[in-house]
């Protein structure tokens, strides 16, 4: 069982249009609305894979009911923790050639109250987790130490943990030693001061991570790949993608497909990648089924191609 943890999580309202224009009145072509946050997406693509899993998440108001219960048409356990303010909405508009633009709402404000009741909520399910997969930015009223003190509390009940944050969270978190961390190549480049502009620059950053506390990185290199830095090597891979849809929550569906195949290793990278290439092929924030993988189609490295130059380096 995959125990995913979501501190701000949202509806995700997605509209594909003819065009954007400023200004004017916009039909869509197609819209849906899904349950969303990095943690409940990546809860979305390990059910779609059928595998067990829960997702704790704080919910609040209409929007917060409408979440749970999507989450359980999706055959996702939701342990929801009721808050005093609404969940969010983010909206995503999508052009015909595959151009995203995105809405985030900020989401409520959680008391120190509820703060802990999360963390509570974590408790309690952690026991029958093989990981847990925490994710996403921190709402207003968490500290940028509430995923350390996660990390901490879920390694004291001898539990593995996959964080997947950014900026002054990750850096806290890195002191308790997550057993993984999955920055994208702009987080990566946050987290360690300086730009990125080749595969090996960003070899050099995760192995930094792992200097400071982290023992494995993960790291997504968009349209260049991925790259595996663990205790037993370092390990690249990549996977052709015919046409680019939507990104939203491809880096989620990653995460998934890794720790679904073990969070550990190649075989864990050519999962992660397989399911990444395939969830960036599928519409809005549509996570991958078990029928859209092609693992065939993942080219794997155990030597990884240093000199590459990254198609959009972190700046």
């Amino acid at each position: 069982m995959i125990l995913t943890v979501t501190p701000n999580p949202s509806l995700d309202r997605t509209y594909e249009l003819p065009g954007l224009t400023r200004g004017a009145v916009l039909r869509a072509a197609a819209d849906r609305v899904d349950p969303g946050g990095k943690g409940v997406n990546v809860s979305r693509a390990v059910a779609a894979a059928g595998h067990r899993t829960v997702a704790v998440a704080p919910t609040g108001g209409p929007e917060g009911a409408l979440l749970t219960r999507l989450l359980g048409d999706l055959g996702i356990e939701a342990a929801g923790v009721p808050v005093a303010g609404n969940t969010r909405v983010n909206v995503t508009l999508v052009e015909p050639d595959g151009t995203l633009t995105k809405v985030n709402a900020a989401g409520p404000e959680l008391s120190p109250t509820e703060a802990e009741d999360v963390l509570e909520a974590v408790r309690a399910h952690a026991p029958a987790a093989d990981w847990i997969a925490c994710c996403g930015s921190l709402p207003r009223g968490l500290p940028p130490r509430w995923y350390a003190e996660l990390v901490e509390r879920s390694h004291r009940a001898g539990a593995r943990i996959a964080l997947d944050t950014s900026g002054a969270a990750l850096i806290a978190a890195l002191e308790q030693g997550p057993d993984v961390v999955k920055p994208n190549v702009q987080e990566l480049a946050e987290a360690v001061g300086r730009p990125l502009s080749t595969v090996g620059d960003a070899l050099k950053a995760a192995e930094e991570l792992r200097g400071r506390g982290a023992q494995s990185v993960l790291a997504s290199l968009g349209a260049d790949g991925q790259l595996l830095v663990e205790a037993s090597g370092a390990y690249f891979a990549t996977a052709p993608v015919a046409v680019v849809r939507s990104n939203v929550g491809a880096g989620d569906a990653s995460l998934a497909g890794f720790l679904a195949a073990g969070g550990r290793g190649p075989k864990a990278l050519a999962s992660a990648v397989a399911h990444g290439a395939a969830a960036v092929q599928l519409a809005g924030s549509l996570m991958p089924a078990p029928a859209d993988l092609d693992p065939a189609s993942v080219v794997l490295s155990g030597d990884v191609p240093l000199d590459r130059a990254l198609t959009e380096p972190a700046l």
